[in-house]
């Protein structure tokens, strides 16, 4: 039977980019199919008692910098804890995922790129150059896949997609649900292994 993973995350989040070399191991370990589901993250700070960064009390902010760092250096993952283009909009980007996952269902490589590029090359995942560039990398039609995910449809599926995500308890990034179990954080794809195994 195939393993199906479902990968609700922001594109913006650093524990979604820093999980990415942990997660794809996981997922090759047992041949699961994965599906790629970028959400809203202002929506889903709203609409599930989540607190953007910028808001949160100066100690957490703090707390938050420290854990960046040992878990970049526990996982061997370099990232720009500033980057430079940090937060910038995603929809595109998640829509360009959306319309990939429908024409063939392999949205992970660009997915990973997306957010390699926030967090490692100070890259501008809202301007559309940069999009296409990054579409072009991964073996895509840059100007076939921009037009697809501008489409009213691709816009639904992102928005459908977040409530979905609400729906099914997901308040933060990245999130894995398999076999209707939620496994929250890159600190928690161990546990994920582990239901994989069963």
């Amino acid at each position: 039977m195939t393993k199906v993973i479902d990968n609700y995350h922001f594109l913006l989040s650093p524990w979604s980019y820093l999980g990415i070399k942990q997660f794809n191991a996981v997922v090759a370990k047992h041949s699961a199919v994965v599906n790629y589901k970028p959400i809203s993250v202002m929506d889903t700070f709203e609409a599930m008692g989540g607190t953007p960064p910028s808001k949160r009390h100066p100690s957490r902010m703090k707390y938050r910098m420290v854990e960046l760092k040992r878990w970049s250096k526990h996982l061997g993952v370099p990232i720009n804890f500033e980057p430079a283009f940090w937060p910038a909009d995603q929809t595109l980007a998640a829509q360009m995922i959306y319309a990939i996952q429908e024409a063939s269902g392999n949205a992970g490589p660009f997915s990973d790129a997306i957010l390699t590029a926030v967090w490692a090359q100070d890259r501008n995942i809202a301007d559309e150059v940069t999009l296409a560039e990054i579409a072009r990398d991964c073996g895509f039609d840059p100007n076939t896949l921009i037009a697809q995910a501008k489409s009213d449809a691709m816009a639904q599926v992102y928005r459908n997609t977040t409530l979905e995500a609400h729906k099914r308890d997901v308040f933060g990034s990245p999130t894995y649900i398999y076999n209707d179990e939620n496994f929250w954080g890159q600190d928690r794809i161990n546990f994920l292994d582990q239901a994989l195994e069963n």
